[in-house]
């Protein structure tokens, strides 16, 4: 729980600052249950956890790994607090994308959303250079064809407000995939002959990016957030 490596606990367990239940410990090798034991490092009570799940509001220009010998990662810009969980990326982002990407250490919830069988939706704003229509709502209805041949699944495609080329005005879209093909989204719209400048994932699954998290801030789950991620089975 970051109190410290083996042997600082051990020599904390000698200055007599670990208790159990009220009583100090004399030996560092005792084992207890957290879920019902109460633990005390120098008056100050241990609350364990297995798990941590984060939501991060990633910033462009950060990449979405655990590490990386060039650039920022996401785990770069999270407290030491909670470094001891090791915690990694739900998916990836490109790098310049900003938006919602949750951090976890439960394994068994990142593969049941990154499931390619569960279709879990996520769901992105953007901004494209050109006029998005009805013509384009429709191809991604049906799925359109990337440069690589590989046909996409049905998207939603909202437009929010169509661009005028002629005064250099973007379309504003929210679209919505069943899958993470790599770079997918702006794929897409080079598939229909435009140009994605600015992306920004806002939700995935029932999790939807907080309003008030500046970009680059982060925040721990709700318990109703987290009930409805391990709640969704996709489609």
């Amino acid at each position: 729980m970051g109190y410290g490596t083996r042997s600082e606990i051990k020599r904390l367990v000698k200055q007599g600052a670990v208790e159990v239940g009220g009583k100090t410990v004399k030996d560092s090798g005792q084992q207890v249950d957290p879920e019902l034991e109460t633990i005390t490092v120098d008056g100050e009570r241990v609350k364990f956890r297995e798990f941590v799940y984060l939501m991060l509001n990633k910033p462009p220009g950060v990449v979405s790994a655990t590490e990386d010998t060039r650039d920022r990662t996401v785990v770069d810009l999270l407290a030491d607090e909670y470094m001891t969980f090791e915690p990694f990326p739900v998916g990836r982002l490109d790098k310049d994308t900003e938006g919602l990407l949750l951090l976890t250490n439960d394994g068994k919830l990142a593969h049941n959303l990154l499931s390619p069988r569960k279709h879990v939706p996520k769901t992105y704003f953007a901004e494209v250079e050109g006029k998005v229509d009805g013509t384009d709502t429709a191809a991604f209805e049906k799925g359109v064809e990337l440069d690589d041949g590989y046909v996409t699944m049905p998207a939603k495609l909202v437009i929010l407000k169509e661009g005028d080329p002629a005064e250099g005005r973007v379309s504003k879209i929210e679209l919505t995939i069943m899958e993470g093909k790599f770079h997918q989204v702006k794929r897409m719209f080079q598939a229909v002959g435009k140009k994605v400048v600015y992306l920004k994932r806002i939700a995935m699954g029932p999790l939807l990016l907080d309003e008030h998290l500046s970009v680059g801030q982060y925040r721990e789950l709700t318990e109703d957030e987290l009930e409805q991620l391990r709640g969704h089975n996709g489609k």
